[in-house]
């Protein structure tokens, strides 16, 4: 029998979709089709502005890649360059404004603003998919059971993993800081932690899809704590549209358009994320199976907002105090203004009124999480989740 953890390897880089006819996708889009909303200024004009816009190739990042293609940055009057770069160039590019705009994870930001990372969060994009899960060999059925144990975490202690997990421990009366001893944390490569808990290393892990589900479908794991459906994390945002702050003081119109083409683009993939994962894949942005892309991208929930998406600031801000993950000198609430940016026409209204052109003919087929693991039993390709790999 295979390990089931050189399975999960071909997820450490996640995300990607089956090519869906070109034509269509380039013929159809939120922008072009009947439902299309009306050109923002400037969308015709010779003159655009230019913007260089990073990504990492990963499935979540959809909406980049559609706002890219189907021509949500050209309607807004955006010239974009997408510039591929990694973690650590991703959150320095920003803040130096090397880089214009991303969207990338709430929680993943927080602390380097804590820090003096001068970027702004603009906008709302699809709510998370981290998980804490236990072993199926051990007692832990709660939160509680958990004190004293030790948890594995992917990469590092400061991966999204982890300040959930730390996040979920101290909503429970666990102090989760290492020093504590309250649990014990160990961290591994993202393909190893199935492995790591079978052999009773650790005794649960902190992680994201799409290894949360093949470690359910393989009958590793018990979810504990899931970002997805428990309150109040579940109507949390995960990531969120982000500026440079040189961008949001030089041109806060620009800033604007850039974030209302990538909240366009989430709508457009919450309707149709057949089309919207073979996109992502064909156009090369990923190297993965498309199968395995539509299944990890239709996980994912795409809800474009605004008001929500500060009050997702608030709860990870406050919660991060709480846990340690923050210096006790910090306040949440001016943290997280200062993480904020307000801008013109970047409204609930006006995401009300977005509509996104159909092209997915029918609905994502959801597999069960064993077989969905069976997807990478073998020549699949890999996949990786905006929570894994850094």
């Amino acid at each position: 029998m295979k390990s089931s953890y050189s399975k999960a390897r071909r997820l450490a880089v996640l995300l990607v979709p089956m090519p869906l006819l070109v034509s269509v996708l380039l013929a159809l889009g939120c922008g072009k089709g009947p439902d299309a909303q009306a050109p923002v200024d400037g969308a015709n004009v010779k003159n655009k502005t230019k913007l260089k816009v990073a990504y990492l190739g990963i499935t979540c990042e959809a909406p980049i890649f559609v706002a890219y293609e189907q021509g949500f940055f050209d309607e807004e009057g955006l010239d974009v360059e997408l510039v591929k770069t990694d973690w650590d160039g991703l959150r320095e590019g920003l803040g130096l404004g090397r880089f214009d705009a991303n969207h990338t994870l709430i929680m993943y930001l927080l602390k380097p603003i804590e820090q003096g990372l001068d970027v702004k969060i603009t906008g709302g994009i699809h709510t998370g998919c981290l998980r804490v899960q236990a072993g199926v060999k051990t007692d832990i059925k709660s939160v509680e059971d958990l004190k004293g144990k030790t948890i594995g975490v992917p990469t590092h202690l400061g991966s999204p993993p982890y300040l959930f997990a730390s996040r979920v421990l101290a909503a429970h009366g666990i102090d989760p800081r290492p020093e504590s001893n309250e649990v014990n944390w160990e961290a591994f490569p993202p393909d190893v932690l199935g492995k790591a808990l079978e052999d009773g290393r650790i005794d649960a892990i902190a992680t994201s899809d799409p290894i949360g589900t093949i470690l359910l479908g393989q009958k590793i794991v018990r979810n504990i704590a899931d970002q997805a459906v428990d309150a109040p994390y579940c109507d949390e945002y995960c990531c969120a549209a982000v500026v440079s702050g040189k961008l949001a003081k030089e041109n806060p119109k620009a800033a604007a358009k850039v974030t209302r083409a990538l909240l366009k683009a989430a709508k457009w993939v919450d309707a149709n994320p057949i089309a919207a994962g073979n996109l992502s894949v064909e156009k090369k942005y990923l190297a993965s199976s498309a199968e395995i892309n539509v299944q990890a991208l239709s996980k994912l929930k795409y809800i474009p907002g605004v008001s929500e998406c500060r009050k997702s600031i608030d709860q990870a801000a406050d919660e991060m105090l709480k846990c340690g993950l923050l210096k006790p000198s910090t306040d949440p609430v001016a943290l997280a203004k200062r993480a904020w940016l307000d801008l013109d026409g970047v409204t609930d209204e006006w995401v009300e009124h977005l509509t996104a052109a159909k092209v997915d003919r029918v609905a994502p087929t959801l597999l069960a999480p064993d077989a969905f693991a069976a997807l990478f039993d073998g020549k699949m390709g890999c996949c990786s989740c905006c929570c894994l790999n850094e």
